[in-house]
């Protein structure tokens, strides 16, 4: 990185690329001062601001890499500017002057060639380019298109309809395909826009703490260098590459079903029961009841239960989350030791979450924090003998709360995930279940990273629909691996199922093929399973089903080699095309098919009765047809036949793992 300073103005440079620049005539900062009001219902928000100033500072005073910024020559310095750099690093630290000041606007110089990524978990489009993106953790909605009669529906049911943008992972971090990621280190709600052609424009409502610049001599290299920055992932533990996780709430009778599926050949590494703390029926469909302990009446027995499936080699999972109903049994016990975060009057702060109240833990109190994880995740699910868990939430802090730390908790809000992924690490460390025990989120945000092994892409619809069906579930784990997360998979068959919308068997399947060739295989049976089929409900789903579970786990050799590279690398088991065929600007924009690893290329059918499926192969190598064997050169589109079963798979000629390919294709 080189920092140049000139009579007006100064710059940013890497091997011949601006990437910061600022003069009388074109100043990179604007400063300003607002009020926010943030609405929110049951996780979803309306934002709003009233910009009370906005002052551009045009004039810079350089001296010694410190930048002083006025409105005015010879007038009070507005913000100062410290600038390091480190190598291919730039990092350039803020100041205001005035402490009313809490707005930021930042112009970066753009390519309009350039193809941008990231910010987060991203499930409507992949390159960012011309669209805005405000970032701020929150329910994605149902439909995330306004202009679809579910979203629709959904707005006038519950303000729940969401968009393109909504998300449970923002994070202020993109790459541009110059080989260049820019970072904005703040946790305050920020919007990043790239709707210019010239220019991106960074806004941020209050002062970050610095702009950060990473240059690599490659894509694949900037991604690496990312990880570092965020955070590693410890290895996924062996036991989830054995087969899938199944997902059933139906309390005791969830291990008959465990068995019927197993039957049907199978491969299973894991039942996963929300529902082991109890339900309740809300308009919303069941939910569980939010009381972190084992329900006796839903499943009798269930240590013995858990030992006996761990003899045949399956693990147990549960559910938790960051609060606690109000008429649960720790409710009052983290309410009397004050854990739980305050209103303005002082009293327990009780959230919606439709039909029943719940506190809030507040993470930002240490003994808080180790309560929740050696009393509750420690003693009721690990001492259990659970073996994993969702955690769920973390999007759902309100802005008005009162917290121990005293940040406003609009500051944290942002941040509330990872405080609570690390209390999910921490509970896991201090079991000494490292390496062992797996958790998993929705929600996210800068630095989750170091804490969360395993992402899930959140509540899609049960459908095939652009913006909130099979399809966002690709995208969403392109987005995010580029920032750090190595692992990522989704919920087969979606599901939100709102509105009359249900399960087809064909989705069932087409998303099972996908999840065989991900991390993490695992079901779901969605908000309302009486409504929905599920994977045991019909002879051909659960055929097709298990077939896939087969696939998934003879790939197991594969996957273990992209779990110790994801480790000590930090590249993601899925990845964009243009990760390793960066020159091929034809991947640039794809977003509905990924490499698994550097050697198998999927493109999972996401239309309904599709027979046949069109794919992109990159340029420079020969592509294998997974099922057929065909040959088909790189550079070029191939269309080949994709039945159910036979999902549209390629893997590179000459690979090593190729014998281990051919054998899949040959599994019944």
């Amino acid at each position: 990185m080189e920092f140049r300073a000139s009579g007006d103005g100064f710059s940013i440079w890497h091997g011949g690329q601006c990437l910061l620049s600022h003069g009388a005539g074109a100043p990179c900062a604007t400063i300003g001062r607002g009020e926010a009001r943030f609405d929110m219902h049951r996780g979803n928000f309306d934002i709003h601001d009233t910009v009370l100033s906005r002052t551009p500072l045009p004039h810079a005073t350089v001296r010694d890499g410190q930048v002083e910024l006025r409105a005015q020559p010879g007038g009070p310095v507005r913000l100062v500017l410290h600038v390091e750099l480190d190598g291919p690093r730039a990092s350039v630290a803020f100041a205001a002057v005035d402490p009313l000041d809490n707005r930021l606007w930042l112009q970066l110089p753009a390519d309009p060639e350039a193809a941008v990524w990231g910010c987060g978990e991203q499930m409507s489009y992949l390159d960012l380019r011309g669209r805005r993106f405000p970032l701020w953790t929150s329910e994605p909605g149902v439909g995330r298109d306004k202009s679809t009669a579910i979203t629709q529906q959904a707005d006038a049911a519950g303000r729940a309809g969401g968009d393109y943008h909504t998300t449970n992972y923002p994070q202020p971090t993109f790459l541009t395909a110059r080989r260049v990621a820019v970072h904005l280190q703040t946790t305050a709600y920020s919007v990043f826009d790239f709707s210019a052609p010239d220019h991106h424009l960074l806004e941020a409502w209050a002062i970050p703490e610095r702009l950060e610049l990473t240059a690599a001599p490659s894509l694949l290299a900037l991604v690496e260098a990312l990880s570092l920055r965020f955070g590693r992932p410890s290895p996924l533990p062996d036991w989830v590459l054995d087969g899938a996780i199944l997902g059933f709430k139906d309390g005791a009778n969830s291990f008959a079903r465990l068995d019927a599926v197993t039957a049907s050949g199978a491969r299973v590494a894991g039942l996963w029961c929300e529902d082991w703390c109890g339900v309740r029926q809300t308009g919303f469909g069941r939910r569980l009841f939010w009381d972190w302990r084992w329900s006796r009446e839903r499943y009798p027995g269930l240590p013995s239960r858990i030992a006996g499936l761990r003899a045949r080699g399956i693990r147990f999972l549960g559910y938790v989350n960051p609060y606690l109903c109000s008429d649960g049994s720790l409710f009052p016990e983290a309410e009397a030791a004050g854990f739980l975060a305050r209103d303005a009057a002082g009293g327990t702060y009780l959230v919606d979450f439709g039909e029943f109240l719940c506190g809030v833990i507040d993470l930002t109190r240490p003994d808080a924090c180790t309560w929740f994880a050696e009393r509750v995740i420690g003693r009721e699910m690990l001492g259990l003998g659970l073996s994993g868990w969702m955690a769920d939430f973390g999007e759902y802090l309100p802005t008005d709360a009162r917290l121990a730390s005293g940040v406003e908790a609009a500051l944290l809000h942002n941040a509330w995930p990872v405080l609570w992924a690390a209390v999910n690490a921490d509970a896991i460390m201090r079991a000494g279940q490292g390496g062992e025990a797996l958790f998993f989120m929705r929600a996210g945000f800068t630095g989750v990273q170091r804490h969360c092994p395993l992402l899930w892409a959140g509540d899609q619809c049960v459908d095939f629909s652009r913006h909130d069906g099979l399809q966002t579930a690709i995208c969403a784990a392109l987005s995010a691996g580029l920032l750090g997360n190595a692992f990522h998979h989704s919920d087969i068959g979606g599901y939100t199922s709102l509105f009359g919308l249900v399960r087809t068997p064909e989705l069932l399947m087409r998303w099972a093929e996908m999840a065989a060739f991900t991390p993490v295989m695992r079901s779901h049976e969605g908000n309302r399973p009486e409504d929905n089929l599920q994977i045991d409900g019909d002879p051909a789903v659960l055929a097709h089903f298990a077939r896939m579970t087969r696939v998934h786990a003879h790939l197991a050799p594969y996957l273990r080699m992209l779990v110790a590279e994801a480790a000590s690398r930090g590249l993601p088991v899925q990845r964009p095309l243009f990760l390793h065929f960066e020159a091929d600007r034809a991947t640039h924009a794809i977003q509905d098919a990924y490499l698994y690893g550097p050697d198998l290329l999927v493109a999972p059918v996401h239309r309904a009765g599709a027979t046949h499926w069109r794919v992109y192969l990159p340029a420079g190598v020969d592509w294998m047809h997974l099922w057929s064997g065909a040959s088909h050169p790189g550079g070029a589109h191939a269309t080949v036949p994709a039945p159910l079963g036979q999902p549209p798979v390629f893997h590179r000629a000459g690979s090593a793992f190729r014998p281990l390919f051919e054998a899949a294709a040959l599994l019944d």
